[in-house]
């Protein structure tokens, strides 16, 4: 397939890199320009393009920068990109860490939700709920043992079977989350949110999600940083966030 990639950090970069080496035809594009993405996208045989570059004529567009500047796109970027074309969210919600407030988020809205309203576009959720290290270090080939899980939410069946292969191909078991409304089971300090589980360890901390908690958790993230230190490790990371909604 054809993948368009707006944004070349841990995720998207990491994302452009596997699937580029799954066979895929990929550009990307930041907030650099062409020419601030050339050198990456000459790195991994990708084509550097703009923004509108990464949404014409490609068969799935993944968007993988963070919140302020997903409201900060243009408004009629997905114009005229057809709407079976599958629109990716990877974002994630840090007030305090990364992000200004945003109220509709903080009073409740999924933060999915927000980004599809800003975009004017459904849009399915995929790859936020696995570290960054997990992401390009951990992944394994279909049927492995001990192979680990990522969630992918939306609503439309046939974008999200398209994105769920990706994930696979990626290395990743998807499991389904849901509609896009219910992916906030899938949102920072929930129980199954950068975990590194299994499948079946995963669907189960998806469930074990209660609306309303993870944001009380999220804001202790600042705190519990600072007791891991400047450079936590993964495995540190990964301790914290199992810490927050110990499954046994």
């Amino acid at each position: 397939m054809k993948i368009g990639i707006i944004g070349t950090g841990n995720i998207g970069g990491t994302i452009a890199r596997k699937l580029g080496a799954a066979g895929h035809e990929i550009r990307v594009a930041n907030s650099g320009g062409v020419d601030g993405v050339r050198a990456f996208a000459e790195e991994i045989g990708a084509e550097p393009v703009d923004i509108r570059g990464a949404v014409d004529g490609v068969d799935v567009i993944v968007l993988s920068i963070p919140l302020p500047a997903l409201s900060a796109l243009p408004s009629d970027l997905f114009s005229y990109v057809p709407e079976s074309v599958p629109v990716v969210d990877t974002s994630n919600y840090y007030p305090g860490l990364r992000d200004p407030r945003i109220a509709e988020i903080d009073q409740g809205m999924t933060e999915s939700v927000w980004v599809s309203t800003q975009v004017g576009r459904p849009v399915v959720k995929a790859f936020n709920n696995v570290l960054a290290y997990t992401l390009a270090e951990l992944g394994l080939p279909e049927g492995a043992q001990g192979r680990l899980a990522a969630a992918v939410a939306g609503d439309n069946d046939k974008a999200k079977e398209t994105v769920m292969s990706l994930v696979n191909q990626a290395g990743f078991d998807p499991v389904d989350g849901g509609s896009l409304e219910e992916s906030w089971r899938q949102q920072p300090s929930t129980p199954g949110y950068c975990c590194d589980y299994d499948a079946k360890t995963m669907r189960r901390a998806l469930a074990a999600a209660v609306k309303g908690q993870a944001a009380a958790k999220r804001d202790q993230l600042p705190q519990h940083f600072e007791w891991l230190g400047a450079n936590p490790s993964h495995d540190d990371v990964v301790a914290m966030n199992r810490s927050f909604n110990p499954l046994d």
